[in-house]
């Protein structure tokens, strides 16, 4: 599975702690930024990572704001892509199994680190 990542200043750390995650499991992983906790416009790194998922470059895609709401609707707005923000694994898997969501989305400031 290839999967890219990014998030804003925000969910660098979140970011960080899934990237290592999923690499430890086997998943080959991009990162698309942001590299410091330097402030961004979230929007950039959403459309960045919702372009790459929709091109096909990418088999899902996982986006890490504040809250994970502005990411959500900044990728949902790049053509064929569906991000859901989730807040548990029961959610994650309806909105693929039921939405046939590409990419997830997740609130640092919301969300517990692993």
């Amino acid at each position: 599975m290839k999967i890219v990542i990014g998030a804003d200043h925000n969910g660098l750390k979140l970011k960080n702690t899934l990237k290592g995650y999923l690499q430890e499991r086997g998943a080959e992983v991009t990162d698309a930024g942001v590299y410091t906790e330097e402030p961004v416009d979230y929007p950039d790194i959403a459309w960045k990572v919702a372009e790459a998922v929709a091109a096909g470059t990418y088999d899902r895609g996982i986006l890490i704001c504040g809250t994970g709401i502005g990411m959500s609707i900044v990728a949902n707005k790049v053509p064929g892509i569906r991000a859901a923000q989730c807040t548990d694994p029961y959610s994650a898997e309806r909105a693929i199994k039921s939405n046939d969501a590409q990419i997830i989305t997740f609130g640092a400031l919301v969300t517990g680190r692993l």
